[in-house]
């Protein structure tokens, strides 16, 4: 079929010219990692692109299929090596469903804390990084590296790293919070409203943003189903999905918290989903502490050493940051799993990714792979 047959109406009056091909990435720096996108253009205007992943594969679903259970844990911290914490969670819930492991009290809330103290991190880092895929490089991300690091030393207090935490157990988590630790993350969360209203009112609302994520990259409540997307994205196009809600796994159905929705499935929608979230978990995090009881922290009866699944299969997810992060694991019996497969937001989201650029102009094709929030360690598992 001729191209511009293929093309809708509006755009076959662009391509007037010759059509010029070029390959953004994988060494662009603003492809949020080793990403390439094969983009056609008539002048400036998007007439094809064509998404090219596989340049950080490591084989993550067969290592998984070669080592025990738990040695598969820390593999885990690098798939969204920013959201080592909710990883860990994904999979241990697996696991847990799979060999029926019941998790103590203070252990869920504990996860569910460290859960939303990792949404606060991933969705200031996407104000930051988004803006700077705007033109506004420099103050807004570095705002937003100043309150990550806030949340990366109350990790590293707890766990030891400040990244690959390595933090979650089969029947709960591998320590209780230190001494102090819970007074840190009630200042943490008492101070960051003033992040929020400082971002709002300095950026959110600015005209230039405003101007360029409006109407840019729209996508219809129906194609972001069919495409399969979750997270924020799917909620920015006015679908009512989240996790958290449907499966009410841990202690989310004690909280009460809303979903925000968008009405238009643009940029500027995916963007204010970030920051409506925030205010959110910060409310979240507010019950969590208040109601926290005392305890033990992980199952005493789960025997880590020489851990034999029942024959099964199980599939366990969460409301990760960026969508629907799910393990699927199949037991033979043996210590190691018979199939080991994850279900990553990151690379389901980018389904739409040319259609979201199609007629828009190049530079707005930055915005608009920003505003779906990949990592590639997801990506390219």
């Amino acid at each position: 079929m001729d191209q511009a047959a293929a093309m809708p109406p509006s755009m076959t009056s662009h391509l007037e010219g010759e059509i010029l091909e070029i390959s953004m990435g994988p060494q662009h720096p603003s492809t949020h990692g080793v990403f390439r996108m094969n983009v056609a253009l008539d002048g400036e205007v998007v007439v094809k692109l064509k998404p090219v992943f596989g340049y950080l594969h490591r084989n993550h679903e067969k290592i998984g299929e070669k080592t025990a259970y738990l040695n598969s844990m820390p593999y885990t911290d690098r798939l969204d090596y920013f959201c080592s914490m909710t990883n860990n969670w994904a999979y241990a819930l697996s696991v847990e469903r799979l060999a029926g492991i019941e998790v103590p009290e203070r252990a869920e809330y504990l996860r569910v804390i460290l859960a939303e103290l990792t949404r606060l991190q991933n969705h200031s880092l996407l104000l930051g990084f988004l803006l700077s895929d705007t033109g506004a490089w420099g103050t807004p991300l570095m705002y937003s590296f100043r309150e990550r690091e806030k949340i990366l030393d109350l990790f590293e207090s707890i766990s030891g790293a400040r990244m690959m935490c390595n933090f979650m157990r089969f029947g709960g988590c591998r320590c209780d919070a230190p001494p102090g630790w819970m007074d840190g993350v009630k200042r943490l969360v008492d101070g960051f409203p003033s992040f929020l209203d400082e971002m709002d009112a300095l950026l959110l609302s600015n005209e230039i943003l405003v101007a360029r994520t409006q109407q840019i990259g729209v996508v219809s409540a129906a194609r972001a189903v069919d495409a399969g997307f979750t997270g924020p994205i799917l909620r920015a196009s006015g679908v009512n999905y989240d996790v958290r809600k449907v499966d009410g796994y841990g202690i989310y159905p004690r909280l009460k918290y809303r979903v925000p929705m968008g009405d238009h499935g643009d940029c500027y929608d995916r963007l204010m989903m970030r920051s409506l979230e925030m205010r959110e978990s910060i409310s979240i995090l507010k019950q969590a502490l208040a109601d926290i009881p005392e305890g033990p922290v992980v199952n005493p009866k789960v025997k880590i050493r020489n851990f034999r699944p029942p024959v099964g299969e199980a599939y366990g997810r969460i409301e990760s940051p960026k969508g629907e992060l799910g393990f699927y694991l199949v037991s033979d019996g043996s210590p190691i799993p018979f199939r080991y497969r994850v279900r990553p937001p990151s690379f389901v989201n980018l389904t739409l990714l040319e259609e979201m650029c199609l007629g828009h102009f190049v530079a707005d094709v930055m915005v608009i792979l920003g505003s779906i929030d990949i990592v590639l360690g997801e990506v390219d598992r």
